[in-house]
């Protein structure tokens, strides 16, 4: 069973909250790494650092992440300083498949004031249930990106 770790700030925390019912209610083991309670001001590398690092060390398995602020910027950034974290934020459902089948992204980073209600559920379904195409030009590219990111 595919693990699915979440995180959010204040900004994500609702949203969160739904989401960790219905990534469940879809068949996946979730992990929340908080935030557990809302904390206005709260951090959101607090709790970012802690979802991409445990997809990230999971490895070659099949665990994705979920994080969740206000746009989903800052919470991408702060996820794609873990090495091996492709983490993308996604808008609409077509940029969370295409994210998985081209970039094999394995975080969706959710920007909770930008997308409605409806769309969100179709984003988070289609971000996990896609899977990488292995088309040689999409992994060639990858292997790119991780060259670079590991020689640093």
């Amino acid at each position: 069973m595919t693990k699915v770790y979440i995180g959010a700030d204040h900004g994500g925390f609702k949203l969160k909250e739904e989401l960790k019912l219905f990534i469940e209610g879809l068949g996946f083991e979730v992990e929340d790494l908080g935030a557990h309670e809302m904390v206005e001001f709260d951090d959101y590398p607090d709790y970012i650092f802690p979802v991409a690092e445990r997809v990230a060390s999971d490895g070659d398995s099949d665990s994705l992440g979920v994080v969740i602020g206000r746009s989903g910027n800052g919470e991408a950034i702060a996820a794609n300083k873990v090495k091996g974290v492709r983490a993308a934020v996604c808008l609409n459902f077509v940029m969370a498949q295409k994210a998985r089948e081209h970039n094999a992204a394995n975080v969706l980073s959710l920007g909770a004031d930008y997308i409605p209600r409806e769309e969100v559920l179709h984003v988070v379904k289609t971000f996990l249930e896609s899977k990488f195409s292995g088309d040689e030009r999409h992994k060639r590219r990858i292997e790119k990106i991780a060259s670079y990111e590991y020689s640093k």
